[in-house]
C-alpha cells in the first residue's frame, strides 16, 4: 500500500507531473491525441449506426445491435489479444493509428447506446414535414435531427473519450515506449517505482470523472 504522510502542503508532485523528464507530459499528450481522435471516430460511426438501426427498413436489427455491442461486454483481456493480432497484420501495432482504432472500436458502443436512446424519443414526423418543405435528408438531419439529438451524441462521446483515457490492457498489448498514456505510464509507476506523483495522478484522474459523470447528467436533464 502507497501512504503518504506529509510534513507540509505542497503542489510539487503536481508539478512533476509537468516535468518531461518523468514522462508524465508525453503520456498525457498521447492520451489526449488518442482520446479525441478515437472519441472523433467513435462518435461519427457510432451515430450512423444507431441512425441505420433507428429505421424501420434495418433488417437484422437485434444481431447488428449485439454486434456492435460486443465490444462492451467481451473481457478486455480477449479484446486486447484479438485487437494486437489483428492490427499485427496490418503493420499497426505499436503505432498511433492502431491504438486510435482500437480505442474507437471500445467508444463506439457506448456512443450507439446513447443515441438510440435519444432517438427513441425523437419524432420523426418532424422530418417528413421537413421533406414536405423541400429539404433533402442531409439538410433535414443537419438542421432538424442532429439538434435534437446532440444530447445524446454529447453524451456517447463524452463516455467514448472516458473509456479511450482510461484504457490500458489494449496498450499493454499494442503499444510501445512511444504510445503511453496515462494509465500505462500508471502500471509502470505501480510495478518499477513507485512515486507521490502517483496519487496526484489519481487526484486528477478522479476529478475528471466527476466532471465528466456531472456533465452527462446535465446533457440528460438538457435533453429531457
Amino acid at each position: 500500500m502507497l501512504r503518504l504522510d506529509p510534513d507540509a502542503w505542497s503542489l510539487r508532485w503536481y508539478e512533476a507531473i509537468l516535468d518531461p523528464e518523468n514522462g508524465w507530459s508525453a503520456a498525457l499528450a498521447n492520451s489526449l491525441v488518442i482520446g479525441v481522435a478515437a472519441t472523433a471516430i467513435a462518435t461519427v460511426l457510432g451515430t450512423t449506426a444507431a441512425l441505420g438501426l433507428a429505421s424501420d427498413a434495418m433488417p437484422f436489427r437485434r444481431l447488428a445491435m449485439g454486434l456492435l455491442l460486443s465490444p462492451m461486454v467481451t473481457p478486455i483481456i480477449i479484446v486486447g489479444v484479438g485487437a494486437f493480432f489483428f492490427y499485427s497484420s496490418l503493420g499497426l501495432a505499436q503505432t498511433h493509428l492502431g491504438l486510435i482504432l482500437a480505442h474507437a472500436a471500445l467508444g463506439a458502443p457506448f456512443v450507439v447506446i446513447t443515441v438510440t436512446a435519444t432517438l427513441a424519443g425523437f419524432d420523426r414526423k418532424l422530418l417528413r414535414a421537413a421533406a414536405s418543405l423541400g429539404a433533402g435528408p442531409i439538410t433535414a438531419f443537419r438542421r432538424v435531427q442532429l439538434p435534437l439529438i446532440a444530447p445524446g451524441v454529447a453524451s456517447g462521446a463524452l463516455f467514448a473519450f472516458a473509456a479511450s483515457f482510461d484504457e490500458v490492457v489494449i496498450v499493454l498489448f499494442m503499444g510501445g515506449l512511444e504510445q503511453r498514456t496515462i494509465p500505462r505510464q500508471m502500471w509502470s509507476g505501480i510495478r518499477e517505482q513507485i512515486s507521490p506523483t502517483l496519487l496526484a495522478v489519481a487526484t486528477l484522474l478522479i476529478v475528471f470523472a466527476v466532471v465528466v459523470l456531472v456533465t452527462v447528467e446535465w446533457l440528460r436533464r438538457r435533453s429531457e
